[in-house]
């Protein structure tokens, strides 16, 4: 189950995700990131990792794939705001990228 991020997590969280290139929007109270690779196999390598991941901790993205490009959009539905679970899953695709 996911744990809606209390205002000062939540605060944190953004403050730190935004430094890593996420963008908080407001409007639906997500966080969004663009990630770019060399090739599609790159991507789908990467896509594939975060899948894995997803699935062990049962949070899956809303993502769009193109080529050697992947958009993310994060926020638990179940809680209709950002919990621990989106910070769990931002910080692994971020980690993921930089040890891909």
């Amino acid at each position: 189950m996911a744990n809606k991020l209390n205002h000062e997590d939540k605060k944190n969280f953004i403050s730190a995700q935004t430094k890593n290139g996420w963008q908080y929007i407001k409007e639906n109270d997500s966080i969004y990131k663009k990630f770019e690779f060399k090739n599609f196999v790159d991507a789908f390598s990467w896509m594939t990792k975060v899948a894995l991941f997803s699935e062990k901790i049962n949070h899956h993205p809303e993502w769009f794939n193109v080529y050697k490009t992947v958009e993310v959009t994060l926020k638990t539905h179940d809680v209709n705001s950002l919990s621990d679970l989106d910070k769990k899953l931002s910080e692994k695709m971020d980690f993921f990228l930089l040890n891909n």
